[in-house]
């Protein structure tokens, strides 16, 4: 039986590299895309080029995210590894099984058997919101696909009121049987600008940091993804599955999960989340036998989007600890 949180370490915070990075530049166009069978799973993925014949880094985005979520992040960290970021099913551009039933643990075994398919061995796993979610039951119960894992504000349990954290309060009834459907309509009226201003109000804690290409980029994949039939449907049964893996019983439960995982492992948060709150960061940490924290001051739910460099810097201090056996 694992030990209760209250009798394991006190958390310990991650030490930042003193690698030189490439600039942080927030007004480069996301990675190229292609669409990509492994595993025998299709997936939309934008690859970042790195140094051949060593590691992978494998992103994973959050619930109404894409691969564009990882655009700097993975820029940055592309002098050390290559990276493959993925759009999930039913999300940026993988349409999905007619099947899938978009739970965590389909989500999980999608981005496993993709992972295992690539052939590139234990891999970098990143994980955004759901994203981090997703990663946790994928180095859980496949621990030789993860090298190292980092969660960004990784979505476990936290049962605040929903419509918080919504970028429109009408959301928590746009897919309701009857009366959803003029909801759904009404909120397709809202101007793609006013859509995204909301959007990026609810994850950053500061939107004026996000650049004007950066938001002409997620106008864009508003306006390519009401052309999708299957989009909205996938967002609204993904996010009815993150909810139960929330309710499910303790024994099931993330937090009973997060012993099991064996990579280092990174937790990240921002202190001004909005999404899932970071009173969660201790204890998700606490309960990954071998994770730090990092907490990032006046930075919001995607903090690999709104504080790349201090993310990369993070990440790549794992990474040396990690091969000095120090971690």
């Amino acid at each position: 039986m694992s030990a209760s949180i209250e009798s394991r370490p006190p958390v310990t915070y991650v030490p930042l590299s003193d690698a030189v990075l490439p600039a942080v530049d927030m007004s480069i166009p996301p990675w190229p895309g292609e669409d990509r069978t492994s595993g025998g799973v299709r997936m939309h993925v934008r690859v970042t080029p790195g140094p051949e014949g060593g590691e992978t880094a494998v992103y994973v985005h959050g619930l109404g995210g894409s691969a564009t979520n990882w655009t700097d992040l993975a820029a940055l960290l592309s002098t050390r590894v290559p990276g493959i970021s993925l759009d999930l099913p039913g999300f940026g551009r993988t349409e999905p099984e007619k099947d899938f039933d978009y739970s965590i643990p389909a989500h999980a075994d999608a981005v496993a058997r993709f992972v295992r398919g690539l052939g590139v061995g234990p891999v970098h796993l990143f994980g955004n919101s759901m994203g981090g979610a997703i990663s946790m039951y994928v180095a859980a119960d496949h621990p030789d696909l993860v090298r190292t894992l980092t969660l960004v504000s990784p979505a476990v349990p936290d049962l605040r009121p929903l419509t918080s954290r919504m970028s429109d309060p009408r959301l928590a009834i746009a897919y309701l049987p009857l009366v959803g459907a003029p909801v759904r309509r009404r909120l397709a009226a809202v101007p793609v600008e006013q859509r995204v201003l909301q959007l990026l109000k609810l994850v950053f804690a500061d939107a004026d940091r996000v650049p004007q290409s950066r938001k002409d980029e997620a106008a864009a994949e508003f306006a390519e993804r009401a052309r999708m039939v299957w989009a909205n449907p996938a967002l609204a049964r993904s996010t009815i599955g993150l909810f139960r893996s929330w309710l499910v019983p303790r024994s099931r439960s993330l937090w009973a999960l997060a012993p099991r995982i064996k990579a280092p492992t990174l937790v990240v948060w921002g202190s001004d989340d909005r999404m899932v709150t970071v009173r969660k960061a201790p204890r998700t940490a606490r309960l990954i036998p071998r994770a730090r924290l990092l907490v990032l001051p006046r930075t919001g739910h995607v903090a690999q989007m709104e504080r790349p460099g201090t993310v990369a810097r993070a990440v790549l201090g794992m990474w040396e600890q990690v091969d000095t056996g120090k971690w």
